[in-house]
């Protein structure tokens, strides 16, 4: 017998068809052995719909106030879930983020997990219950109610699998698997049967929608084996663990993309020390996200400063930075919210070179100017126009053989792709 937390996304708890799908899905598992514990997002389109009720009433709105409106999505569907399940003459308990006390910092909208109380859990596993979790909610320390950010149910799910000690955690969505890049938006994508934790965390980190950032970050500390499958299929679906030796083989494991930043410059800062710190201390204090930041060479005693932000953050990072921009005498901001990031990750990258050579002869072919660069151990990222968004992606999939089949067994995807390139594999 193992223990297994199962997450359904917003489209597998869609509507009532659905709901009853996964529940026959829960009582397969539990047929079959195991003990199930579900955490289940709210229903497609709920949140958006709260959302948009909060932005009717206003366009800043208060977050402690706007996480007790979008935490209600989830409640509805827990109750659907466990009433589903009990309709098939199954047992199942539904718990909110505060019944099983899976507790959070203050920082509303995109709270961080501190611990979770897993004895009501158990208790109801004893009974012989399925245990239906909301997803994406939680508590601070003073009890008020808070959520986890987009794809939160993700991070809830792997927070819970290890709490639980779980012997797997099943992320269900409308995909099923990992793929190379958005196959929606590259039909040639293939789904991978295995990818690293690392690597998962870095296509997260760079735009990838199949899971959320920290619930990698949790299934990598606490070395829980994270499945991404189908709610629609019986695929196998694609294991995120941990790396071996063979997996180095493959240059780059995915290409991701992300058109939900934007960027700030600020113009003539002053060349001297602590300027910096006095621009990004105070976003950190609005707990304001920086990714991907550019100093350009100074002259005369002056510099410009270029950072990307997340465009939900990106009202308030103006503000925050005019202030500061008049405060240490820069002279003053430019702002451009039409960009897009592209990356290619792989573990691969360890141990091979050219490979950021390689991704900026793919798009300078195809006439793409880059803005910003970062890299990684493991990933390249670059800033582009938001126009050449699914140009470059494409490009940079076949750049990287990403558009062939799997190898056959004995020919690895570095040898492929080194060919590709012209070097010596």
């Amino acid at each position: 017998m193992a223990l297994i937390v199962q997450k359904y996304g917003g489209t597998s708890v869609g509507d009532v068809g659905r709901i009853k799908n996964v529940a026959l899905r829960c009582l397969a598992a539990q047929e079959a052995g195991h003990d199930v514990v579900v955490v289940v997002s709210a229903m497609s389109g709920e949140t958006n719909r709260l959302l948009k009720l909060v932005a009717q009433i206003t366009d800043r709105p208060d977050e402690r106030e706007q996480d007790v409106v979008v935490a209600t999505g989830e409640q509805v569907t827990i109750g659907l879930v466990a009433m589903a399940i009990q309709a098939q003459q199954g047992k199942a308990t539904s718990f909110l983020g505060h019944q099983v006390r899976i507790v959070t910092d203050s920082t509303f909208s995109k709270a961080r997990i501190k611990s979770i109380d897993a004895q009501p859990i158990r208790a109801a596993l004893a009974r012989g219950h399925i245990v239906v979790v909301a997803g994406f909610q939680g508590v601070d320390e003073s009890g008020s109610v808070t959520t986890l950010g987009r794809g939160g149910s993700d991070t809830t799910a792997v927070a819970v699998a290890a709490a639980l000690n779980a012997d797997a955690c099943e992320i269900y969505t409308d995909v099923d698997g990992v793929y190379t890049t958005d196959p929606n938006m590259v039909p040639s994508a293939r789904k991978l049967d295995r990818i690293t934790y690392e690597e998962m965390l870095e296509l997260a980190s760079v735009g990838a929608k199949v899971l959320q950032i920290r619930s990698v970050e949790f299934a990598m500390k606490y070395k829980v084996p994270l499945w991404v499958k189908s709610s629609f299929t019986d695929d196998p679906g694609t294991l995120v663990c941990e790396e071996d030796s063979s997996m180095e083989d493959v240059l780059v494991r995915g290409v991701a993309y992300d058109r939900n930043e934007a960027k700030i410059t600020v113009c003539g800062v002053p060349d001297i020390a602590g300027a910096a710190a006095k621009i990004f201390g105070p976003l950190d204090e609005k707990h304001i996200v920086v990714d991907l930041i550019v100093q350009n060479p100074s002259k005369d005693g002056r510099t410009d400063l270029t950072f990307t932000v997340g465009k939900s953050d990106f009202l308030t990072a103006q503000d925050v930075v005019r202030k500061v921009a008049e405060e240490i005498g820069a002279a003053g901001i430019e702002t451009d919210g039409d960009i897009a990031k592209v990356s290619i990750v792989g573990v691969g990258m360890r141990n091979h070179s050219g490979v950021a050579a390689r991704m900026f002869q793919a798009l300078s072919a195809e006439g793409i100017n880059i803005q910003m660069i970062s890299t990684s151990e493991i990933k390249v990222s670059c800033v582009v126009h938001a126009k050449y968004t699914e140009l470059a992606v494409r490009a940079l999939h076949t750049a990287f053989g990403l558009d062939q089949p799997m190898p056959p067994e004995g020919v690895t995807a570095v040898s492929e792709t080194a060919a590709l390139m012209g070097e010596k594999a």
